[in-house]
């Protein structure tokens, strides 16, 4: 147990010593997720409602696409990823691999998928009655929409929460089509991978730290918003 906890010490050590290598992979994942959640959030939430509230002839088609693409494994996604922009791929002469664009990329196609799907969900769970009462007051489409993503709030902070959270956990995608350049797309998950498989205990400490206090701050401040 000593090396546990040596690699405690050492990790808080690197730490509040801001080393520059834990500093670059909090720095790259902070980024890479944000913009990465932002845009499946702008994109998904529209699909998800257009698939959740309306009925047509498709429907069941997409949606079993939309559940089935929740399964895919990451490394399979990096994977078809990397072949469409590698420098023989359709897409490689935009020079996107092994660039934060490339991982941004990449964790916006793991996200949208949950995004549309969950968003979808919440839509149909909304009871007849409820459903009803919003539409007698005979709203443009526009206010209709606006009530009810109102109406289901609380909801979506949670899905918010867990696909960002589905984005900060993802290893595969990040390490195929980022490359885990060092100082430059390496992320707090593949820095822990590669640290731990090179014996660097402590390193790979203090990035999961990070890793579970991201995980923490970002329910408080879910809990927060539920409160009030």
């Amino acid at each position: 147990m000593e090396y546990i906890f040596d690699g405690f010490k050492q990790a808080l050590l690197l730490l509040l010593n801001a080393d520059d290598s834990v500093i670059s992979a909090i720095k790259t994942t902070i980024l890479s997720s944000s913009v990465s959640i932002v845009l499946a959030l702008l994109v998904g939430f529209p699909l998800g409602f257009v698939l959740g509230f309306f009925n047509f002839k498709l429907k069941r088609f997409l949606r079993l696409i939309v559940d089935t693409s929740l399964s895919f494994p990451t490394v399979a996604v990096g994977l078809i990823l990397y072949a469409l922009i590698s420098n023989r791929g359709p897409f490689g002469e935009f020079g996107l691999l092994f660039t934060i664009k490339a991982l941004i990329l990449g964790q916006f196609i793991l996200a949208l998928p949950i995004a549309i799907a969950l968003f979808a969900n919440l839509v149909e769970s909304i009871s007849k009655k409820q459903l009803l009462l919003i539409k007698s007051f005979h709203l443009n489409s526009i206010k209709l929409i606006m009530i009810i993503i109102h109406e289901l709030r609380f909801s979506l902070i949670s899905v918010i929460a867990l696909v960002y959270g589905r984005i900060v956990a993802e290893v595969g995608v990040a390490m195929i089509v980022g490359g885990n350049i060092k100082y430059d797309t390496r992320t707090i998950t593949t820095a822990i991978s590669l640290e731990t498989n090179k014996g660097e205990f402590a390193s790979g400490i203090a990035l999961a730290l990070v890793l579970i206090s991201i995980a923490f701050i970002l329910n408080c401040i879910i809990y927060k918003l539920k409160r009030r």
